[in-house]
């Protein structure tokens, strides 16, 4: 993921992702993904704005549960 965000040049993305279960709740393996993620793209000054998780009736985003 952040070697196509530097093949892009891009300065910052956000992540999305769905849950087949349907349930968005954010899992420990989400959230450690995601941290390993945050520190690789820092390392190369890409910002992660954002983490959604699409489930079947709604979403959740780490950065509105004070994740990121």
């Amino acid at each position: 993921m952040v070697k196509r965000a530097l093949e892009l040049n891009a300065s910052a993305v956000i992540l999305v992702h769905n849950h087949p279960s349907g349930d968005p709740t954010q899992t420990q393996a989400d959230i450690y993904m995601t941290r390993q993620i945050e520190l690789a793209a820092r390392a190369v000054g890409v910002v992660v704005h954002d983490h959604v998780v699409i489930g079947k009736e709604r979403d959740a985003s780490f950065r509105a549960m004070a994740l990121i």
